[in-house]
């Protein structure tokens, strides 16, 4: 390992997600100098990011400066940069305009974007949602749905301006469907004057058999109950064969058919981060078929212990004693604790250590489905707990205020879910950009 100028070994930490986030944090106090560098000036807390989609929270309150966060920790060095390239020959990570950033250690978190399955063509009509960016868009195609409504006198070509589809039954595809149907049923009605908002048509598509698969039975069949209360209708077995600026089309276990509509959302599959490919082509290390790498049971890639991958972007797995291995999931409590095990194993192996294999605590899952309905599937030494309705909500609700990042944040997110559950409104219903994309001309 070759050290810095002044003794210190180097540590890069790519990505300010909750890995890396994690993973910097971990090394506060060490004796190592670390680059962290992210394509973002921030940290987002991403479960709550279908939020701001849906004008129920503004952007700063889920989102918090890099800078600020690492003031105090005099060991980090934070850049904003697009990472292109990793020579792991020369141990360089290199940004978007060529510079070379040294390492002596790599901590490669990087994160997932969308995955269309081998359709990118059908992202300009169905944005996903993992970044501000994303849910600046679609909550400017939501609202101008209803607004360009107002203006139609066609009933038919109304009734598609009100109707919304959700592409996937997993959690950010429960949670975006259950608030849309909030959205149309209790926010906006008495605000248009020619369209009932209530009367709009929210369609959730799973091509499973039943939404949060992750979750027992028991309660994926009361997530759907909750969200057909709600006013959702849930479609399983249903896959998307098109999609384009006016439609989708579907094939279900009936027939085809096809979904008139112009505000499309897809919550259907993520692939890892690009820098995955790149990596396992520098190293020769396995990628799977989300082009996520696959580690060593450190989180190290397989002949090069200098680096990490960790989050979205590992095909890790859990080494529990007396257990099978088992794959990792990709939510964000799993990302943290790689974190924090990949920062203690670079501390070992520069304090000459032995390595430990990563151990993953799976503390269950929780999704929201509306006002004063969630589910949770909570694990415990003591066993496991399955609850849903609003004691579940409530849990849900305190559960992502404990994890937010700041004091700030807790305190701003809180007092605005509160005005909103008494005043069942959405303040945060502003959209700068009005004019519509050429794709979505009609």
């Amino acid at each position: 390992m070759t050290p810095s100028n002044h003794g210190k070994p180097r540590i890069v930490v790519v990505g300010c997600g909750f890995g890396g986030l994690e993973a910097t944090r971990a090394l506060h106090g060490a004796a190592v100098d670390i680059t962290l560098v992210d394509k973002a000036n921030h940290h987002l807390f991403q479960p709550l990011l279908y939020q701001v989609a849906t004008a129920g929270l503004s952007a700063p309150a889920i989102a918090a400066p890099v800078r600020h966060l690492f003031r105090k920790q005099a060991n980090v060095t934070t850049l904003l940069g697009e990472v292109r390239a990793i020579d792991t020959v020369a141990r360089q990570v290199l940004l978007e305009d060529g510079s070379p950033l040294h390492y002596d250690r790599l901590i490669v978190a990087a994160g997932a974007a969308h995955s269309y399955f081998g359709r990118d063509d059908w992202a300009p009509f169905a944005p996903g949602l993992k970044t501000l960016d994303d849910a600046f868009e679609i909550r400017r195609r939501i609202l101008l749905a209803f607004e360009q409504a107002e203006r139609e006198a066609d009933l038919a070509r109304r009734a598609a301006w009100l109707t919304f589809v959700v592409i996937g039954g997993g959690p950010t595809g429960v949670e975006m469907a259950g608030t849309l149907a909030e959205i149309a049923r209790d926010t906006l009605p008495g605000e248009f004057r020619r369209i009932d908002p209530a009367g709009a048509k929210i369609l959730l598509i799973e091509g499973g058999p039943r939404v949060l698969q992750a979750m027992p039975q028991a309660l994926s069949q009361r997530a759907r109950e909750q969200l057909e209360h709600l006013g959702v209708e849930v479609r399983l077995n249903a896959r998307v064969m098109a999609i384009d600026a006016a439609a989708v089309s579907v094939q279900s276990d009936t027939g085809a058919y096809l979904v008139n509509s112009h505000c499309v959302i897809w919550a259907a599959g993520v692939a890892a981060s690009p820098l995955g490919r790149q990596l396992a082509q520098a190293t020769g290390c396995e990628t799977d078929r989300a082009g996520r790498v696959v580690v060593e049971a450190d989180l190290s890639v397989p002949g090069h212990p200098e680096i990490s991958v960790i989050g979205d972007l590992a095909a890790a797995k859990s080494w529990l004693p007396g257990h099978e291995p088992r794959p990792v999931p990709g939510v964000s409590p799993a990302a943290k604790q790689m974190g924090r095990a990949a920062a203690a194993n670079i501390l070992r192996r520069i304090a000459s250590q032995p390595v430990r294999p990563f151990r993953y605590r799976d503390y269950g899952n929780l999704a929201t489905i509306g006002r004063n309905s969630a589910v949770v599937d909570l694990t415990s030494p003591a066993g496991h707990f399955h609850f849903s309705g609003y004691i579940a909500w409530l849990f849900w609700l305190f559960a992502h205020i404990y994890f937010l990042i700041g004091f700030r944040n807790r305190l701003v997110v809180l007092i605005d879910w509160a005005s909103a559950y008494w005043s069942k409104q959405r303040y945060a219903r502003v959209v700068a950009n009005i004019a519509p994309k050429k794709q979505e001309a009609q």
